[in-house]
């Protein structure tokens, strides 16, 4: 039987109870934990009303009156780096000040049987990769999607979808999940919304809909005059004092190669090589009150540096001190388009303009529905300057300006826990740099914090990931599956656990393309091990041999304990590409057929019950 955490040591609860409720609450986010006390207190008036139960109104944990389906609506959210969740939660915010009664739910959390008596539904959710559904919401897509779905006749929806254009599959989930629910007879209120990384260009309007039509729809909540059970949500909490539009300016305490360079591969099929190396970056936070746990990630708000702002300019034969004034702000066009546009993500908004601009009809054709492919390796293999050099055009600056996308700031998964290093953050960033069509790239973030030394400042701001954590039963084995820089966050995890005295086993998969260079944080690796910090380490070098050799064929071959140590109850855990994180999924799934005697629906089911317990976790990009 697990442990139950230290919090629960001195509650008046036998210690099996304790125990159980560990597991129940292992994995939930703060909402699900707010409408949790929230329930418990509710049942506890129930059965002893009780004076001092009164001091909770008003609070965070007071108990709210009970609204039935037809006279609330479910904001139903789907969220991989918490775009989505901030955009339900704004929404929610809106539709209370309103007086309306309504409920926030992750998807995960989400009793699917609840589906068939909603009669207002608000569905947000951003899309993972090509056209896949984040994470915690694998089983509601699968399930709308399934036998089991119901007819839904008396149910109003709306959908927002959240994506990045520089994806073929623009929003895919979301179209699908839209189209699937008027497919079983549900009634949208108005065409689903498609926001690109400028989130609030779409969401805003799209949410002034949405709470139009709750008007329209729903009584306006009457004020509590008891207390009654009802699932809760927590009183919004106030903003951080440091958001991505408001970031820290964070001092770098170290910046440092952790790789070689005397290795080459291909970088984007036949298009060229790469030479990278991977860098380990140290920042201060002292002064921010910014704080993380192990699985967060450092938002940066960067600058495209001047190797790839000053190729756009030549190509176009365009002035960089032109002065130029957009939406009331004005600034040099160097300087527009080095801290206020991407240059190295491609969209398809952009690019028809162009191709109407250049007249070219093989970008055309590209664009073309069924070409989806197609314009994913022109999307994977080309910056702005690849393709104004092969389609040229001419564009006037301001024009230019209007067509591109805003620049986006950038995530990077957190290589350290301040349970070890306090007030400090810390980063694995891989420094792109290749050679294709014939000239030097280099990428927008990654080359931005490489060339940070030592005393610079950068803006950074703090991402939550709920859903990637360390389990809170610190008695449970995890296994970790993190090659290239997908390692950072198991660094954090390793450093937490060893900080907190965890109990449970720590087992890392890494690979690489060489031992020599680029084995990274090995020697803090080899210590953890001496230390029993760290208690296997398996190795997938993929270039040092004949035959090619990835993490997905450790874990294979390590299959009999792997499963052994999931059924037992450990965490699984995988950061880097989706594309590797597709490859370990296929591994892990015949790992389960052949070690679980399972068929590939059951194992398909048993893989799923782990993510929806959050004993399987992703954090794939």
């Amino acid at each position: 039987m697990s442990a139950a955490p230290p919090a629960l040591a001195a509650g008046p609860l036998p210690d099996d109870r304790k125990a159980l409720l560990a597991r129940v609450v292992e994995g939930l986010d703060s909402a699900s934990l707010w409408w949790l006390s929230g329930f418990t207190a509710g049942l506890a008036q129930a059965a002893h009303p009780a004076p001092h139960l009164a001091l909770l109104q008003g609070s965070a944990a007071a108990v709210a009156p009970a609204a039935s389906a037809g006279e609330r609506a479910t904001v139903l959210y789907g969220s991989q780096t918490g775009n989505a969740k901030r955009a339900a939660e704004a929404l929610v915010a809106e539709l209370e000040g309103a007086g309306l009664a309504v409920r926030l739910a992750r998807a995960d959390t989400y009793a699917t049987r609840e589906l068939a008596s909603e009669r207002l539904l608000y569905l947000v959710i951003s899309t993972q990769g090509e056209g896949d559904p984040p994470d915690d919401s694998i089983g509601f897509t699968e399930f709308l999607n399934g036998r089991r779905a119901p007819k839904l006749p008396d149910l109003k929806f709306a959908v927002l979808g959240l994506g990045d254009s520089s994806y073929a599959d623009f929003c895919g989930i979301s179209k699908r999940l839209d189209a699937r629910l008027a497919e079983l007879g549900a009634t949208r209120l108005f065409d689903a919304g498609e926001a690109d990384l400028d989130i609030d260009t779409v969401a805003l309007p799209w949410r002034a809909l949405a709470l139009e039509q709750a008007k329209k729809t729903l009584k306006t909540a009457a004020p509590a005059t008891g207390a009654t059970v009802t699932p809760l949500r927590p009183a919004a909490a106030s903003a951080p004092v440091y958001s991505h539009s408001a970031p820290f300016s964070a001092e770098v305490l170290a910046n440092q190669p952790i790789s070689g360079r005397n290795f080459k591969g291909p970088a984007f099929g036949q298009h060229g090589a790469s030479d990278k190396q991977v860098r380990h970056i140290e920042f201060s936070l002292e002064g921010s009150g910014l704080t993380y746990l192990p699985g967060d990630a450092l938002g940066f708000v960067h600058r495209n540096p001047d190797a790839v702002v000053e190729p756009v300019l030549d190509a176009l034969s365009l002035d960089g001190n032109a002065s130029l004034r957009i939406d009331g702000t004005e600034r040099s066009l160097r300087d527009w388009l080095a801290g206020h546009r991407e240059l190295t993500k491609l969209s398809r908004p952009f690019l028809a303009a162009h191709a109407a601009q250049a007249k070219a009809s093989e970008l055309n054709d590209l664009l073309a529905p069924g070409r989806n492919a197609d314009f994913s390796a022109l999307l994977g293999s080309h910056q702005l300057v690849d393709v104004l050099r092969r389609w040229p055009a001419e564009w006037e600056a301001e024009s230019l300006l209007t067509a591109l996308r805003p620049l986006a700031p950038r995530l990077y998964s957190i290589a350290s826990s301040r349970a070890r290093v306090g007030d400090e953050v810390h980063l694995t960033v891989d420094e792109l740099r290749y050679t294709a069509h014939g000239s030097e790239h280099v990428g927008s973030a990654s080359g931005f914090l490489a060339n940070l030394a030592e005393g610079d400042h950068a803006p950074v701001y703090i991402e939550t990931n709920d859903r990637f954590r360390v389990p809170a039963d610190a008695s449970r084995d995890i296994l970790m599956v993190g090659p290239g820089t997908g390692v950072a966050p198991f660094r954090a995890f390793v450093q937490e656990r060893a900080e907190t005295g965890a109990t449970g086993r720590n087992w890392l998969f890494f690979g690489t393309q060489h031992f020599n260079s680029g084995f990274l944080y090995q020697s803090e690796w080899q210590e953890a091990l001496k230390r029993g910090e760290l208690n296997r380490l398996d190795l997938a070098f993929s270039r040092d041999q004949a035959q090619k050799l990835y993490v997905q064929h450790r874990l294979r071959e390590r299959g009999r304990e792997v499963y052994d140590w999931l059924q037992s109850g450990a965490h699984f855990y995988v950061c880097g590409s989706i594309a590797m994180g597709k490859d370990v999924h296929a591994a892990l799934q015949d790992i389960v057929i052949e070690h679980g005697a399972l068929d590939s629906e059951a194992a398909h089911d048993y893989l799923t019950t782990l993510q929806t317990e959050g004993r399987y976790s992703r954090d794939v990009y």
